[in-house]
Order: C-alpha cells, then structure tokens, then sequence
C-alpha cells in the first residue's frame, strides 16, 4: 500500500528550477496558481484537478501541463492517491528554448490542453527528473534540459513550431568530440560547447546526435568510463579513479560502469588474464 512521500529541491544554476517528486493520498491542493509553468508526468494512480473553468483526470502515465498564473487545485482521482514527478521551471527557460528553435521568436509558449499523452515524451521526461535528482555532470543536465523543453513546446503548446531540417555539421562536430576528449575530467557545460563550435546549443544538440549516433553528453560519459577501465588496469584506487576521470564519487562510477561494462570497477580491477 502506497505511503505519502515528499521530496522537494532546487536546482540554482537553472533558474532556480523547481522539483518534486511526491506520492499523495489524502493531501489536498487549495486552490493556488504559480508564477513559473507547472509540468509534471503522472507515474502512479491519478490525479484530479479543478483548472480553467473544468475538472480534469490526469491517469498513469500522461503529462500535466500547468501555464503560470492559472489557478488550479489538485487531489486524488481514487483512493489510491498518485505519484508524480513535477518540474516548476521558470518563463525564462521556456522562453530560451523557443528562442532555439524559432527564428524569430514566438510568444510565451501556452498549453492548451492540461493533460497530454505522449509516452515518447513521457520516458524523456522521466529521464530528466530522475538526471536532476542527482549529480550528475553539467552536460547532462544543461542537454537533457533544453532538449525536453524544446521537444515539449514543439509538441504541445498552441504555437506548434516546425523544427528546421538540420546539417550534420562534421567540422563542429569534430571539434566538439575532441575537446571532450581532452577535457573529459571537466565539468563542462552545453553553453561552452555551443561557442566553441559557433553554434547554438539546441543546433549543436541535433548535429551531435546526427552525426555521432548520441547527445553529448552520453558520448562523454563513454569517453570518462574508458579511462576509467584503463586507469583500473593500471591498479588505481576506485575512489582515486573517480576523481581523476570527473565522476561525483566512487558511487557514481560504480553505478555507470556496470551499466556500461556488466560488471563493476572493483570486479573488473580484481579479474585476471586468461593465460593459454
């Protein structure tokens, strides 16, 4: 049986950014409005809610689309309660990824429908939070970021947006993937790729993943865990190993290393060579 769980944090260095992930039975929203957008994917039982003159059912894996100001309530459709993840990001951001992705920019992107279904978006959307919710590296969170805003807005709100056929850009490419290589134990962020190639950052997103076949960041996560297997073979500590290739702590590496290789650093540091 289902608890009511509540967790809640920041993330400054992206406009403040709001989160939460919650589990809510008996708990009742007051009617209230917010002055950033509220977005959020339903991921157990459903939600119900008073918004924009209706009542709403947000089931099982649909998302919730809430345009600031817009006073709205919220409780349980059963007595199941449900368990969402809720973004709370400010107009700024929703206002840079439209700048991405329209020339000139459109309005203040506004969602007509307060309940979506759109599993493809969904699973990017989960990803994020599940990304936000830990350390992970700067690229990652600044890429899976702008990425879902601008998939969202392209998707859903009331100016549909056209995304214009993009170039694979081998040149900026190539030099992206080898500063990379060169800095992989940095904490880079998309923003700094973007200049170094002269492009923007949702262009350069797009080119990458054309060209390379993955996001940057994922392409420096491999190139940080085939250090790490080279470091471990020279019989560096695990925790030394982290450190050395920019991961936030042994922990970290432990959990992409077998994600990547099927077993752990320590295992793979402790198995030995077959000799004929």
């Amino acid at each position: 049986m289902m608890r009511e769980q509540v967790s809640f944090w920041r993330v400054p260095e992206m406009a403040n950014l709001e989160l939460l992930q919650a589990t809510y039975i008996t708990h009742c929203f007051t009617r209230h409005a917010h002055d950033t957008y509220a977005i959020g994917v339903i991921q157990q039982g459903a939600e119900a809610f008073a918004y924009r003159g209706s009542n709403h059912v947000a089931p099982a894996s649909h998302i919730v689309l809430i345009n600031p100001g817009e006073m709205h309530t919220g409780h349980a459709a059963t007595e199941a309660g449900w368990t969402y993840s809720m973004f709370y990001p400010d107009i700024c951001l929703l206002q840079q990824a439209v700048q991405e992705i329209s020339q000139p920019p459109h309005a203040l992107p506004f969602f007509t429908q307060p309940v979506v279904y759109d599993p493809w978006l969904t699973e990017l959307m989960v990803q994020l939070h599940r990304s936000l919710a830990r350390s992970a590296p700067a690229l990652e969170h600044d890429s899976r970021l702008l990425w879902t805003l601008t998939q969202l807005i392209a998707r859903h709100a009331e100016l549909r947006v056209r995304l214009q056929p993009v170039g694979s850009e081998p040149c900026a490419v190539q030099q992206i993937r080898a500063y990379l290589e060169a800095h992989y134990a940095e904490n880079v962020s998309l923003d700094q790729l973007a200049a170094i190639a002269n492009l923007s950052p949702f262009y350069l997103l797009r080119s990458f993943r054309r060209q390379v076949g993955l996001p940057p960041h994922c392409y420096l996560n491999q190139i940080r865990l085939t250090q790490a297997k080279r470091l471990l073979a020279l019989e560096y500590p695990i925790s030394q190993v982290a450190h050395l290739v920019g991961f936030a702590d042994q922990s970290h590496l432990t959990r992409q290393f077998k994600r990547m290789w099927g077993v752990t650093p320590g295992q793979y540091q402790k198995s030995k060579n077959v000799q004929d």
